[in-house]
């Protein structure tokens, strides 16, 4: 079976686990206090070009949204998101467990827009029975978002400078973050990133490490006392070197940036394949996450042979699919993939809808 349902159904790049088992029996404090922390994060001031940020290391990203979304809101206030947003979708309710509502837009493309947010704001703030009704008070988007799309800069620039005026936070799941800053036509940086929300997580779970997130918080309101929510939530880890070491060996060459770009590349080269059998494509995605909408008949020819995800049916006989691609996908796989749509579809599977 050749597997692409996922960006973390391998282990660790070979850096990674190098580091790790070269710092295996060194014997260093605990709960990310030791040097590999600390030289990671300097690594990530560094590529944020901003000394004031604070830097956590985590496990996952459903820890790293619900500890930070925690941290900035108080009990009576909830987090505006996509309806396809992580935290609204994939994420067992762990948002709400806290006491903390998921606030939903609508949304085509897994995008939301400064525009929806402000019209959210101002019916709650114009309800005369507001006070009866959750208070909006963060923002969250992903960078890339579910569905594979990249937000621009003008788009993270416009929500940015709203919630600003609104007084929101802004906080941006980078679970995929590589793949989005080397995508085709990528108009965002760290730095530029960095400067325009509260906070956001570097991911390395599917970028590469064997596990862990790393969490950038700018505004001092969430700094303060992080560390004990995070203690409080079970997310210290008391191993927490494990996470250092990782994040050092994928940061500090350019190495997570060398992995985005290549999954990128992979993606679009199956993209372009599509594309040229006519396959439609749900999303418009420049990056790792591919969707396109398949008959079912072929569709089930490939479940024989690809492991992929199912995304939604689109009609009684067509269906759209995700396929993923991670730092160790080999061309290969690829190649037998585009060799075997090109050899199941039929004419008529290509027209469009």
């Amino acid at each position: 079976m050749i597997r692409f349902e996922n960006d973390y159904g391998e282990g660790a790049h070979p850096a990674v686990l190098n580091a790790l088992i070269k710092s295996n029996t060194e014997q260093t404090p605990g709960y990310g206090v030791d040097a590999y922390c600390d030289r990671a994060r300097a690594t990530i001031r560094k590529l944020c070009e901003r000394e004031d940020i604070d830097v956590h290391f985590l496990v996952g990203g459903t820890q790293t949204n619900t500890i930070a979304i925690c941290a900035a809101l108080r009990p009576h206030q909830g987090v505006i998101a996509a309806t396809t947003g992580h935290i609204a979708v994939h994420e067992s309710g762990a948002i709400e467990a806290t006491g903390h509502k998921v606030l939903t837009l609508p949304s085509k493309d897994g995008k939301i827009t400064a525009d929806q947010v402000a019209a959210l704001v101002k019916a709650h703030r114009e309800d005369v029975t507001c006070e009866h009704t959750v208070q909006p008070a963060m923002v969250y988007i992903s960078q890339p978002t579910e569905n594979g799309t990249v937000y621009t800069l003008s788009e993270l620039d416009a929500l940015w400078h709203r919630c600003q005026a609104l007084g929101l936070f802004l906080y941006v799941d980078g679970a995929r973050l590589g793949y989005a800053l080397t995508a085709p036509a990528a108009d965002m940086s760290l730095p530029a990133l960095s400067a325009r929300c509260d906070a956001f997580y570097i991911g390395g779970t599917k970028m590469g490490a064997l596990f862990g997130e790393a969490l950038v918080i700018a505004n001092s309101e969430m700094k303060k006392d992080f560390r004990y929510i995070l203690k409080q939530h079970g997310g210290m880890l008391a191993k927490g070197r494990l996470l250092g070491v990782q994040f050092d060996a994928l940061l500090c060459d350019g190495l997570y940036f060398e992995i985005g770009a290549r999954a990128n590349a992979q993606a679009q080269r199956l993209r372009a394949a599509l594309e040229a059998l006519g396959i439609p494509l749900r999303y418009d995605s420049p990056t790792n996450q591919q969707f396109p909408i398949l008959p079912d008949t072929v569709l089930q020819k490939l479940s024989e042979k690809y492991a992929f995800s199912f995304w939604e049916r689109i009609d009684d006989s067509h269906a759209a699919v995700r396929f993923c691609i991670s730092w160790a996908t080999e061309d290969a796989n690829i190649d037998a993939l585009i060799e075997d749509l090109r050899r199941w579809m039929s004419p008529t599977a290509q027209e469009p809808f």
